[in-house]
This record gives C-alpha cells, structure tokens and sequence, in this order.
C-alpha cells in the first residue's frame, strides 16, 4: 500500500526566505499550484494567455485593478481574467497561494527585477 502525503500551504509558505518569490508545491495538468509571502507593492502587470488565481492562506491581500479593487482575507479566493491589469498590495505581509499555468511569469510581459525565476519547488 502506498502512503499518499497532503500539503500543508501554510507551513509551506513559512519556508520561503524571501518575499515575492512564489514556489511551486503541486502540479495539476499544465497548472501548478504555488505558494508566496509577500508585503508592500508589486508592479501593474497582465497576463494575456491565462487567468490568475488568488487563494489567501493569511493576512489581507488588496488586488488593484484599473476598474476597482478586491480584498481578500484568509480562506478567500478571486481569480483575476485573462488580460485584466493587476497589481496586488499587501499591507502586512500575506501567505498566498497562487493557480496558474506552468511557465507563466509573475509581472506577465512587464519584466523587470520583480520577474521571479519558474519552476522552482518547495
């Protein structure tokens, strides 16, 4: 008999050293279910080819959208459409965890030193 292991989200979000560095901690098809602790401000960015999913784990995350915004506490999720720019915000720092194809870049086709390396796991 094999023993299967859950995930612990939570622990695993503790284990990132660094802020807005998402890691990835299962795969599902093309997605990949990935966690990250982040505070402060990111940068406007879209994604063209994919939604994005939000699902906070701890803390507030505010999502800025150029029509609006959403906030979001533990245990809520908002998936923001394909091609919609977004920027979230954090005020304290905030466990996520995101759902998006593999291969996406987290600042989309914005770049720049936020750019997160893919593909790497916890």
């Amino acid at each position: 008999m094999t023993t299967q292991t859950s995930i612990d989200l939570r622990h695993k979000a503790s284990l990132i050293e660094a802020q807005w560095s998402p890691r990835v901690v299962a795969e599902m098809n093309d997605y990949q279910f990935k966690v990250v602790r982040i505070e402060g401000d990111f940068i406007w960015h879209d994604h063209q080819d994919t939604d994005e999913a939000f699902l906070v784990l701890e803390g507030q995350l505010r999502i800025d959208m150029r029509h609006g915004s959403v906030l979001l506490g533990p245990g809520e999720l908002y998936v923001v459409p394909r091609g919609v720019e977004h920027k979230p915000y954090a005020e304290k720092e905030v466990r996520l965890m995101l759902i998006e194809p593999r291969g996406v870049l987290n600042t989309g086709h914005e770049g720049g030193e936020r750019t997160a390396q893919n593909d790497l796991w916890i």
